[in-house]
């Protein structure tokens, strides 16, 4: 992606204070937010309104003594939220936590930080309000739904407001250093000693400027935000990125209320993990199923391709309507998808962007775009990011190495672990991958995932579990290394099963326990089938309930979900 032929016009920013200032005059009557009242009636932010609520809330904050403090915010996503990060992360050092983590790790969190305020929801206040006393620094904290019990952020809004009023210009003064730690992260992996990742203004500025130069966000963007904003992810690419562009974003209310959501804000482009894409997917092929004739329907990766031109065009207008009706884009992270789901949006006429990035990247580093994708691929390097394998094996997989202006600073205080993964201007991402020949980026796993046998074989956990979750008999599968009990490692995989699945292939019997194991048996049969002898999965395990999750809904690798049980295969 090195010719910059085509690519979206850009405009400079030197911060996020310069990018709201930037954004909010150039789109002032536009809507900015789209924000339902006590009622559930939507009502509109413009972009005048949100800039003048950042500058109230910022001039209050400053006021109460926290220019250059640590503060940390906490909350479902909302209009708060949104205002409380860019004001913390304009007039001090913003903290976004997990809602999510536990009250040990948000004790950690607090402490590791020394936050000196807490911008929160009512229900995790109460939460800290249980430890307040063990935290290292007397922590102000303010409620985000404006209840009695704390200090209200409508109250901090208004009285910020006064202050501007009576001639007080300490939020236009702030003058930002673009290098220096702004935000301070605590990855979902984070057990125990937390290891806290630190972005400056330019990391996260020059990832939003390389994003919108390939993928198109502008005054017609609409965006449903669905994953939690306390991920880079979502923080960067589904707010940072639409209020950079002049777009509108709306909340998503709840995973169940995703439907409804869609049909409210009608967006024109969704962030999703996987999964969510997945479960999109499978209602349009049921629905295509049950309202075809047969012919089209027999097999079921080919129904698009089969339909003739006339079908085709009412298919696309139907599954469009069932999205809002305006929906052109989904932006797909967090986890690899399957290439045909892929293809079959983009037959429809949606596209799927699949991309990669991590916290330390702020996040992007690669990403299928406007102008280039591949299906089974996670894109392009972003312009000004490049990448390279490092320690490459025959097959040309190593690790995934990184370069660019959005590699973050560090790891907050810990120099030895930032010291293992910045070396000479590159960033080791502990991912393996290789890249074709056309510098497209492909994902093999996790290098503190993979299993090495006594022949120094590798094997990658994500390969077989890919196998395994693509038989619809299977909701989600966890392959890790085990002891044979001969000094060396075997394959074992963990594995919940689809029971309405299962029930509709046993022809709508409930199943017993045993015909589940049989089926089972036979399905990690076939998936040996398609592997090496070294790979083979040679005992498994049933899960009776589904695996833990991070917040971005991949299974950890840690905890429980790591608990040993066998079925020999």
């Amino acid at each position: 992606m090195e010719k910059k032929i085509n690519y979206f016009k850009t405009y400079e920013i030197e911060d996020l204070k310069d990018m709201l200032e930037k954004t909010a005059q150039r789109n002032e009557k536009k809507v900015a937010f789209k924000l339902k009242n006590e009622n559930g009636k939507i009502v509109n932010k413009t972009y005048g309104e949100f800039k003048k609520d950042v500058e109230n809330l910022s001039t209050k904050l400053i006021n109460m003594g926290l220019k250059d403090k640590r503060i940390a915010v906490m909350g479902k996503n909302s209009y708060n939220w949104a205002i409380s990060y860019l004001s913390a992360t304009i007039i001090g050092i913003v903290v976004p936590i997990d809602k999510e983590a536990s009250n040990e790790n948000i004790k950690e969190f607090l402490n590791v930080s020394e936050a000196e305020a807490m911008i929160a929801d009512s229900k995790y206040l109460n939460e800290i309000s249980k430890f307040q006393k063990e935290l290292k620094k007397e922590t102000i904290l303010i409620d985000m739904q404006n209840t009695s019990k704390y200090l209200n952020l409508k109250y901090l809004l208004d009285d910020g407001e006064k202050i501007i009023l009576d001639g007080n210009k300490d939020f236009q003064n702030i003058k930002i250093n673009p290098d220096e730690m702004k935000i301070l992260l605590f990855t979902s992996g984070t057990t125990g000693n937390s290891k806290a990742v630190m972005l400056s203004h330019k990391n996260i500025c020059s990832n939003i400027i390389s994003v919108a130069s390939i993928v198109k966000v502008d005054n017609s963007t609409t965006v449903l935000s669905i994953l939690p904003l306390h991920h880079t992810y979502e923080c960067t690419l589904g707010f940072l990125l639409v209020v950079y562009g002049g777009g509108t974003i709306g909340y998503c209310e709840g995973l169940r209320y995703i439907t409804k959501n869609i049909e409210e804000y009608k967006p024109t482009f969704i962030l999703c993990v996987p999964l969510l894409l997945e479960n999109v997917y499978k209602k349009v092929i049921k629905n295509l199923k049950t309202s075809l004739p047969k012919k089209y329907t027999g097999d079921e990766s080919k129904i698009i391709d089969n339909l003739p031109v006339f079908l085709k065009a009412i298919v696309k207008r139907k599954v469009k309507k069932s999205l809002g009706g305006k929906i052109k884009t989904f932006i797909v992270g967090a986890a690899a998808i399957k290439p045909e789901i892929v293809e079959a949006f983009f037959k429809l006429g949606i596209k799927v962007l699949q991309g990669y990035g991590l916290t330390e990247c702020s996040p992007l580093v690669a990403g299928n775009n406007d102008f280039y994708y591949k299906a089974a691929s996670c894109g392009m390097p972003i312009p000004n990011v490049e990448y390279k394998i490092d320690n490459p094996n025959e097959e040309g997989i190593g690790e995934i190495i990184v370069k660019g202006p959005n590699v973050m600073l560090g790891y907050y205080k810990n120099k030895e672990a930032t010291d293992k993964v910045l070396k000479d201007g590159w960033f080791y991402t502990g991912d393996l991958g290789y890249i074709d020949e056309e510098k497209f980026l492909y994902i093999s796993g996790r290098s503190k995932n993979m299993i090495l046998t006594k022949n120094g074989e590798n094997i990658y956990p994500e390969e077989i579990e890919n196998i395994l979750n693509d038989n619809n008999l299977i909701e989600e599968s966890l392959v890790i290394g085990t002891s044979n009990g001969k000094d060396d490692v075997q394959v074992k995989a963990k594995i919940f099963p689809n029971l309405e699945a299962i029930k509709e292939y046993l022809g709508s019997k409930i199943p017993t326990k045993e015909e589940v194991s049989k089926i089972l048996s036979e399905v990690v049969k076939k998936a040996n089938e398609k592997l090496p002898n070294f790979k083979h999965i040679k005992s498994f395990k049933i899960m009776d309930e589904d695996f833990e999750r991070t917040t971005t809904n991949k299974v950890k690798r840690f905890g429980k979900n790591m608990e040993d049980e066998d079925r020999k295969q």
